[in-house]
């Protein structure tokens, strides 16, 4: 596991001589970090912090970011949107291509009365019906979704319309984790996921159970032993 260690940092503040307790950007994606930590200690006046493409599982250690207006979770293990209620200056957040299923996490965001620019594409949770519809309703703060500018009139509509829609983006996130509960009880304890992953539904156990050495040797012989035709 790759910690987010001061070296770290000072490595990745070259474009700020090296110092870190003033930095106010910095870039720390495709570095196989998995924890968000220490950044909230050394960089306070942050105000950019990319940490795209990593193994981060949980959004955390980020409550002090009090001047933080961009951070970019992009492509990594994210399951539920929390702990962002006191990074009061956050205007844009991209989430893209997570794990998030929950997608009702999103009204943890009320509070970041600054969030305008939200990125979720690729989640589980935006192919609910009424994915795009709720989040407008539940943030209304929001002016941009996903790449999409959004009106006054599909604000409103949503806004409107939000007890009903929220009734069945509950009902959708049920379904989900049932329906994966009941997929990993098939695949003998496998998990799959959406994203880079298939589930082949007409598969038994026998079938994906793994073959035994004794198996697996007599099926490497068969196959070195059988002649092959030029």
């Amino acid at each position: 596991m790759v910690q987010i260690t001061e070296d770290l940092i000072r490595k990745r503040a070259e474009h700020n001589e090296g110092l870190i307790f003033s930095l106010e950007e910095i870039s720390l994606h495709q570095s196989d970090i998995e924890k968000i930590e220490n950044i909230d200690k050394w960089c306070r006046d942050l105000k950019i912090l990319y940490l795209q493409s990593n193994l981060i599982d949980k959004i955390e250690n980020v409550s002090k970011l009090k001047q933080m207006e961009y951070l970019n979770l992009a492509l990594n293990n994210i399951a539920i949107i929390e702990n962002l209620e006191k990074c009061e200056s956050l205007q844009k957040l991209d989430l893209t291509v997570n794990f998030i299923v929950e997608l009702t996490s999103i009204e943890s965001l009320k509070v970041n009365i600054f969030l305008t620019e939200m990125y979720m594409t690729g989640n589980p949770c935006s192919k609910f019906e009424n994915y795009r519809e709720f989040v407008v309703g539940t943030l209304p703060q929001l002016q941009r979704l996903d790449g999409t500018d959004i009106t006054n009139t599909e604000r409103l509509a949503a806004i409107q319309d939000l007890p009903s829609i929220r009734k069945s983006i509950v009902s959708q996130q049920e379904d989900h984790f049932i329906q994966k509960k009941k997929e990993k009880e098939g695949t003998g304890g496998r998990w799959y996921t959406d994203i880079g992953a298939e589930v082949n539904q007409t598969a038994t156990i026998e079938e994906i159970e793994p073959k035994s050495q004794a198996e697996q040797k007599k099926e490497n012989d068969a196959y070195w032993n059988t002649p092959v035709e030029y």
